[in-house]
């Protein structure tokens, strides 16, 4: 009786699809979904992978938040909750992101959807089946009661998308409808798509901003079943999950257990993985991979080394100018301090040559600036800002610059020390001054022990203190452990961090929080740049409008330029491809490999027969 009623129920809502907007069953950024209406898994996934087994990771840091949507857990939530790495275990979107494309959702929570041909508006009509884990079936109103709690309490990632809607209309017991207004873009109806639905009857509203360890009520393929705070969370699958049978989850949530294990050190961490105390130990540091891997379990092939070619743009790492410091307003001030870091001895000395320099947010990809001369597109969207970026941005020859690699290049030095003069600083003795004799001194904050802020990260710092020093530049390098430096980074306390910005083929909205003026003062955001400039604000907008592949290329790379000519951060490296070692005795993966690289929600336990 109840699925004849709810079945009922969805009809009447697709029959409430209005204006002769076509039904879809995924949604495209540009263009349409790669795989059709019936398709059976995503091509990346096994749908023949084992159930069962467990699987542990390893992570650095510390956890007491067990919500992942309100401001406090960027800091301290738990991994695995809601995470682009590790999968939604708990808490599901409405639609599922495929990572063998550059930006296509398809049916989850919502299994079809219906969307406006100018974009201005979007229906979803959710799957008659989907269930929170205590059972309560997920309806119309737990959506708009969702996206009502973020837009005031969530976090800037979810408040700010709140802003760009008219009008939310509840069009059927399992369908919402969403009207966009002039603040909407392109893609802002697939970033709806791919917010969470959470339950209006066991949500804490008033506490909902408040550190919590509660269990949460969800809808995902686990069950939070144990937590220990900062040390460990534990996720068994849930026998009852609504959608294990779906297209998008076939092969998917292919272990029994999941559990999360926190370390103070990555010293500590390493040591754990080469003990087999978890599985998967992704490596960012080339001189590890060359060097570390000399344990037991590596020689007889119990743990394998593996590395995934990367098909998607390098992203940004690099120490960034926090330009809200007036040392860092000036950007020739910003290109003269830029240069003094030197890749080309770092690499060698550090790294075993092993890294690439980065000189573009989108490098190793079509979307990249580099070796791409301006077209009139571009020159357009630029207009009278195109006369303020140099030749070689425009002509697309621009590279970082390339050090002798002794770690005193004369003629960086002199370069550097010239563009300086020329914004009135000076050496009195062996000091660097401005004009009003301000010494050019900063701080650059750094976490002492892990991931982009690791040991490589200040040995680079180091590096680059050491050549700052012979221009009289006084760097002071600020070590602090991971909690503070994610409270610092989150109140943009500090004058110099370290930041990775990644690059998807798709750019959109979350460029307005990285670079966009509305981000400048909002706390919690990504602009670490403090970044307030109508020219990337104009280029982020003709990258959300774009509505073909040329047009959004051209915007994507006159906003690369700009973003270079900026010189908002000291480019470090980066590696072209994904490494990582994992206990094979234990853990197996599919021989396909999607466009975004390795999904670990997709692996499975060997021991289970």
């Amino acid at each position: 009786m109840l699925r004849f009623l709810t079945a009922f129920i969805m009809a009447l809502s697709l029959a409430q699809v209005a204006n002769g907007a076509e039904m879809n069953h995924g949604l495209a950024m540009r263009g349409n979904p790669a795989l059709p209406a019936n398709f059976t898994h995503l091509p990346y996934a096994n749908p023949d992978a084992p159930k069962g087994g467990k699987l542990v990771y390893g992570v650095f840091g510390t956890f007491d938040d067990l919500n992942p949507f309100d401001i406090q857990s960027i800091r301290t939530g738990a991994r695995g909750l809601w995470d682009p790495v590790f999968g939604n275990l708990v808490f599901e979107a409405l639609m599922k992101r495929s990572r063998d494309e550059p930006f296509t959702l398809y049916g989850l929570v919502a299994e079809r959807v219906s969307m406006s041909e100018d974009r201005s508006t979007i229906e979803f009509f959710l799957n008659p089946e989907a269930r929170f884990s205590d059972g309560e079936a997920i309806t119309a109103d737990d959506v708009i009661f969702t996206f009502e709690l973020l837009a005031e309490k969530g976090r800037p990632t979810y408040s700010s998308r709140m802003r760009q809607v008219e009008k939310l209309e509840k069009t059927g017991p399992l369908s919402v409808k969403v009207t966009f207004n002039e603040r909407a873009s392109r893609e802002t109806p697939l970033l709806f798509a791919l917010m969470p639905v959470l339950p209006k009857h066991a949500t804490d509203v008033e506490g909902f901003g408040r550190t919590t360890i509660e269990i949460p009520v969800a809808s995902g393929p686990y069950l939070v079943t144990k937590v220990d705070p900062g040390n460990r969370i534990t996720y068994t699958h849930d026998p009852n999950y609504w959608g294990k049978d779906l297209p998008v989850n076939r092969g998917f949530h292919n272990f029994e257990t999941i559990q999360v294990d926190y370390f103070r050190s990555s010293t500590a961490q390493f040591e754990a993985f080469k003990k087999g105390l978890f599985d998967i130990y992704p490596e960012n540091s080339p001189a590890k991979w060359r060097t570390a891997y000399d344990f037991p379990a590596v020689d007889d092939g119990r743990v394998e080394k593996v590395a995934f070619q990367n098909r998607t743009p390098s992203g940004m790492l690099g120490f960034v100018f926090n330009t809200r410091r007036p040392a860092f307003e000036n950007r020739n001030v910003r290109k003269a301090l830029a240069m003094l870091f030197d890749f080309e001895w770092a690499n060698e000395n550090l790294f075993f040559d092993a890294y690439q320099r980065t000189s573009s947010y989108w490098q190793n990809s079509s979307l990249s600036s580099l070796d791409n001369p301006i077209n009139e597109q571009e020159r357009a969207l630029l207009g009278s800002d195109a006369a303020n970026l140099p030749d070689d941005i425009l002509d697309g020859s621009y590279r970082t610059p390339v050090a002798d690699g002794t770690g005193r290049d004369r003629t960086i030095l002199r370069e550097a020390l010239g563009i300086l003069r020329g914004e009135g600083y000076s050496l009195q003795g062996r000091q660097m001054v401005n004009a009003d004799g301000e010494p050019l001194s900063f701080e650059l904050l750094i976490a002492g022990d892990v991931g982009i802020s690791g040991q490589d990260i200040e040995r680079l710092a180091l590096s680059y203190q050491q050549t700052a020093a012979k221009l009289g530049i006084q760097i002071d390098i600020r070590l602090v452990d991971d909690a503070q430096y994610q409270a610092r980074k989150g109140s943009f306390d500090y004058d110099m961090t370290v930041a990775r910005y990644s690059s998807s083929l798709s750019p959109g909205t979350e460029q307005t929080l990285r670079w966009g003026s509305a981000s400048q003062d909002m706390e919690g955001s990504f602009n670490f740049a403090g970044t307030a400039d109508p020219l990337l604000d104009r280029l982020i907008d003709a990258m959300l409008a774009a509505d073909s592949e040329e047009t959004f290329t051209a915007a994507v790379r006159a906003y690369d330029r700009a973003l270079i000519a900026g010189h908002y951060v000291v480019p470090l490296y980066h590696l072209p491809e994904t490494r990582m070692a994992y206990w094979t005795e234990r853990i197996a993966r599919p021989q396909t490999t999607p466009l975004y690289g390795p999904q670990f929600e997709t692996w499975w336990s060997e021991t289970v027969q």
